[in-house]
């Protein structure tokens, strides 16, 4: 049995949860309680750059803010 987040021909979600983080999802797993899909169904590699567009600072929404004062 394969890893469902690591099949390379799979198709992927990507989800972001309320803090902004992002998170590679299979589609043939439910999106979890707070989570929302952010880019809909692609291959692996264009959801892996999607990601390194889009989420350019990994720290939590709620530290950028606190960091902002």
């Amino acid at each position: 049995m394969t890893n469902p987040f690591e099949d390379p021909d799979a198709l992927y979600l990507i989800l972001v949860n309320n803090e902004g983080q992002h998170s590679l999802w299979p589609t043939s797993i439910a999106v979890p309680d707070g989570w929302v899909t952010a880019y809909d169904k692609n291959s692996r590699s264009n959801c892996l750059k999607y990601v390194e567009e889009q989420w350019t600072d990994m720290r939590p929404k709620s530290l950028i803010e606190a960091d902002r004062g």
